[in-house]
């Protein structure tokens, strides 16, 4: 492989879109993001290639509706779907790799539940598909993989492609170290950041969450951070406002590029290098934080916190559900012994 395929434009996307409020409504924001892909690639043409593309939360539904039952009855879609054949088709006809804004999915093998999904879709189909581990409680209703008995899908996939290897996360996710330090561990060398970052927490001044917490990870993992940010005016994503400020973040957290932060729809463009990511991580001894990592000094990670299996299968998930199982995991916080 040559370093050439190696070197090459990513796009990090936010939207600015009234909210569904059934399924029907989806396929406008749909196409509004192909519409966006064909700006970014053609767009940029003549400065660079753009190969790697990335949306925000929430992109095709939010979950407005609060009860599981209330999204199924009128937001949920099956992966993949008629949105996702669309973005293969596109992917197929630009050469790109599209990690698509996140549906609300239901699954039959997992009746009742609901996740919050987003997908890799490159030229080849659809390469991962992600589910939420963290769900911003206590609000969203939508189920985590780990709460889930029974559960037997890789949390943390990690996309092989000819563009480097490719891990997501979406949003509160990234609030907690680890699974962003799972992903690498599971050979990612892209981060994604598929994010709804509502203010007062987002991309300015006094809490720029959003900025610190990206290039943190990306210099923690010695990886790329592409973090597309939702940019919905409060008027069409109640009852909150959006800030944006989509960017990139290269392996040091260094800032290549950033919207300005504020609401609407924003494409922001720069050159990543994955050959000379490989090269930093086999020749570093001093800030290899991967390969420092004593892991047997943290007792912590040996007990249970928040509990897994709190929402059984079959069963519907409310606020009050969410808030009982937080109750449990404080009382079993280690500084509550």
């Amino acid at each position: 492989m040559s370093d050439d395929r190696l070197r090459y434009a990513v796009a990090a996307c936010q939207v600015d879109q009234p909210n569904p409020e059934d399924r029907s409504q989806i396929g406008r924001n749909t196409a509004r993001m192909l519409e966006m892909i064909d700006m970014a690639v053609e767009g940029y043409a003549p400065f660079c290639d753009v190969k790697l593309l990335a949306f925000p939360e929430f992109g095709h539904a939010a979950p407005i509706y609060p009860t599981t039952q209330g999204l199924r009855a009128k937001l949920t879609v099956p992966i993949p779907n008629e949105h996702t054949e669309k973005y293969v088709a596109k992917a197929r006809q630009l050469g790109v790799y599209i990690q698509t804004a996140t549906f609300l999915e239901e699954d039959p093998k997992w009746p009742g539940k609901v996740f919050n999904t987003t997908c890799l879709i490159g030229p080849e189909g659809i390469l991962s598909k992600y589910r939420k581990v963290n769900p911003w409680i206590p609000w969203e209703v939508h189920s985590s993989p780990h709460d889930l008995p029974g559960y037997d899908e890789e949390l943390f996939p990690v996309a092989r492609t000819p563009i480097g290897n490719i891990g997501v996360a979406i949003c509160y996710d990234w609030m907690f170290p680890e699974p962003l330090r799972q992903l690498t561990a599971n050979g990612a060398e892209i981060l994604i950041r598929v994010s709804a970052y509502m203010d007062p927490w987002g991309a300015t001044e006094p809490m720029d969450w959003w900025t610190v917490v990206n290039r943190c990870r990306a210099l923690e993992n010695t990886a790329y951070v592409v973090a597309a940010n939702q940019g919905a005016a409060l008027s069409r994503y109640a009852p909150f406002s959006w800030p944006g400020g989509s960017m990139v973040v290269d392996f040091d957290g260094r800032l290549l590029a950033q919207a300005d932060p504020g609401p609407g729809e924003k494409i922001v463009v720069t050159t990543i290098d994955v050959a000379s990511l490989r090269h930093e991580r086999a020749r570093r001894r001093g800030h290899d934080m991967r390969s420092h990592l004593r892991t047997e000094a943290y007792p912590l990670y040996s007990r249970t916190v928040f509990p897994p299996g709190t929402h059984p299968s079959g069963a519907g998930q409310t606020v009050d559900d969410n808030e009982a199982a937080m109750t449990l995991a404080r009382k079993r916080w280690p500084g509550q012994d």
